[in-house]
């Protein structure tokens, strides 16, 4: 049996390749049966795409291989909180769980009061230090 550890490492891979990118370091991957389905980095300058973050490549790309919209066996590892875009998009799919990195105290949708699927279950805290540092470090060598 894999743990969250395990498929988070695999997430902070992802965000390490949005940051080869200059883009945002977020990334998750999305697992079915132990099995990743899906994986998305942000590519929001790549795509010159506002919605072109890591979980929306990832829920688009799951979707398509599972055949169908709704994740509702899946569960989603993504390395910091998502938005309330990708909230909203979490919300439609049904996803089962969502697994989270870092909070996101500004901009996540956990503060703004707002809920996923009522039977998606949400994990936080897994790697929580690696996935902060890596954003943390990003936007620091930009200012």
């Amino acid at each position: 049996m894999f743990s969250h550890e395990y498929f988070m490492k695999m997430a902070l891979l992802e965000a390490e390749a949005a940051k080869d990118l200059q883009e945002v370091p977020i990334g998750c991957v999305i697992v079915m049966n132990e099995r990743v389905i899906a994986r998305g980095h942000n590519l929001t300058e790549q795509l010159n795409d506002v919605t072109a973050h890591a979980e929306m490549q990832a829920i688009t790309s799951a979707a398509n291989f599972i055949g169908g919209k709704y994740l509702k066996d899946c569960t989603m590892y993504v390395t910091l909180e998502p938005c309330v875009m990708c909230a909203g998009a979490l919300a439609w799919s049904q996803i089962s769980k969502v697994v989270i990195g870092a909070r996101d105290e500004k901009r996540g949708f956990i503060n703004k009061k707002l809920q996923l699927h009522p039977k998606t279950e949400i994990i936080t805290g897994i790697l929580e230090n690696e996935c902060s540092v890596l954003v943390k470090a990003f936007f620091k060598e930009k200012r």
